[in-house]
């Protein structure tokens, strides 16, 4: 298998058959035959900006950082954090490549690093991942559950986290009006 998704975006489809990713946009961080790791884009922790919690860590703040909410990546893990990031930082043998322009760092330094003048260009901050084991996410890939979309920036750092699921569709060329949860195949 070759890591095609890595850097994709999957969005859900209306019968994707779990709650949790209902609505869902998600990066794809990861992807090998042994297991595939990504952050949902969209769902906003609505009690946890990045200023709070950066003060929750006692990492002080030598810049005025904005009031983005922290995103809730995922169901596994959600005491871990993990920062997606533009290309202009990066952590030796912390920092994972994505794509070109897109990083992944786990680690505390990143988190000092956005609370200074140093900080990454672009950011967001997760708790949490979604996880799949061999092959899972490609067999709910097959069984219609995802439709892989491109990574633009807007999807990745945008802040109007609500429309994130319409409009990665709307990339695509496909109208939410006419999705139906009763999937099929060709």
């Amino acid at each position: 298998m070759d890591d095609e998704l890595t850097g994709k975006i999957l969005i859900s489809m209306p019968g994707i058959g779990d709650a949790r990713f209902t609505r869902s946009v998600i990066l794809v961080c990861a992807n090998s035959e042994t297991y595939s790791m990504g952050l949902v884009l969209n769902k906003p922790m609505d009690d946890l900006t990045l200023p709070q919690l950066l003060k929750q860590l006692d990492i002080p703040l030598d810049i005025k950082l904005p009031d983005d909410y922290v995103l809730s990546g995922g169901p596994v893990g959600q005491d871990r954090g993990f920062v997606v990031h533009s290309s202009d930082f990066h952590s030796e043998g912390a920092t994972m490549d994505i794509s070109d322009d897109l990083c992944l760092t786990a680690t505390h330094d990143v988190l000092c690093a956005l609370a200074t003048e140093d900080a990454p260009q672009q950011s967001i901050l997760a708790l949490g991942y979604s996880g799949w084991g061999p092959g899972q996410l490609e067999a709910e890939i097959a069984s219609n559950a995802w439709i892989i979309g491109e990574a633009s920036s807007d999807l990745v750092y945008g802040a109007q986290h609500s429309r994130k699921w319409l409009r990665a569709l709307e990339d695509l060329g496909i109208d939410a009006a006419f999705l139906h949860s009763g999937g099929g195949s060709a």
